[in-house]
């Protein structure tokens, strides 16, 4: 997290920084990236730079949950408007993703995340949709399902549906980044793990 001190600063110097930031980002790898350039194209010392971060590091993972913290909202908006289905409501949210990947800029920016891929990088794609079951967020996403589809009632269940599906998304990302698949690909191949996945957590209605 950035210090005390990067929010001190007024708004339009941390747009600025941040502008900064997305620029070389985007342009190289994570590991490429210059905290020089950084400070360079934001006019600022590199002194300044680590009054308000504590290293690149410090820097890009704030950007990249700044990014994806737009998702986690939507998710909650995509529940509602599936009327609690979680399977519907998470491929509309894969959907987001792959619709922000078509975005050149946001798309390479991305794909720079993705390619550099840690521990960390996919901790933070995944807490999208991976929470904790005594965070306030996992509790209102919780509260927004429709527990009447599910074939489950523990709230650990939920949680580990939760896991198995950040890895799906995950996965599904990392596939059409490298594979270079097309939105269409993608998405069919995620509706496909969906689907599987649906069978199983699903109750299954008699039809005769």
């Amino acid at each position: 997290m950035p210090k005390q001190t990067f929010f001190n600063l007024s708004e339009q110097k941390r747009k600025t920084l941040i502008e900064s930031a997305e620029i070389e980002f985007t342009r190289v790898p994570f590991f490429e990236a210059s905290i020089a350039n950084i400070v360079k194209t934001a006019g600022i010392s590199r002194g300044s730079f680590y009054q308000y971060f504590q290293d690149k590091d410090d820097l890009y993972f704030y950007l990249l949950e700044v990014k994806l913290k737009k998702a986690k909202i939507y998710f909650s908006g995509f529940l509602e408007k599936h009327q609690g289905d979680l399977i519907e409501a998470l491929i509309e949210l894969q959907h987001y993703f792959l619709h922000a990947l078509s975005d050149e800029e946001e798309k390479q920016f991305l794909k720079n995340a993705l390619l550099y891929t840690t521990h960390r990088v996919e901790s933070s794609f995944t807490s999208v949709w991976d929470t904790y079951l005594d965070h306030q967020e996992f509790k209102k996403v919780g509260e927004l399902i429709n527990r009447e589809y599910l074939n489950i009632a523990a709230e650990k269940e939920l949680l580990h549906v939760f896991k198995i599906v950040s890895a799906l998304a995950f996965n599904n990302l990392i596939e059409k980044t490298v594979k270079g698949l097309s939105d269409e690909e993608a998405m069919d191949s995620f509706r496909l793990s969906m689907s599987l996945l649906k069978q199983g957590i699903y109750k299954q209605t008699n039809k005769d």
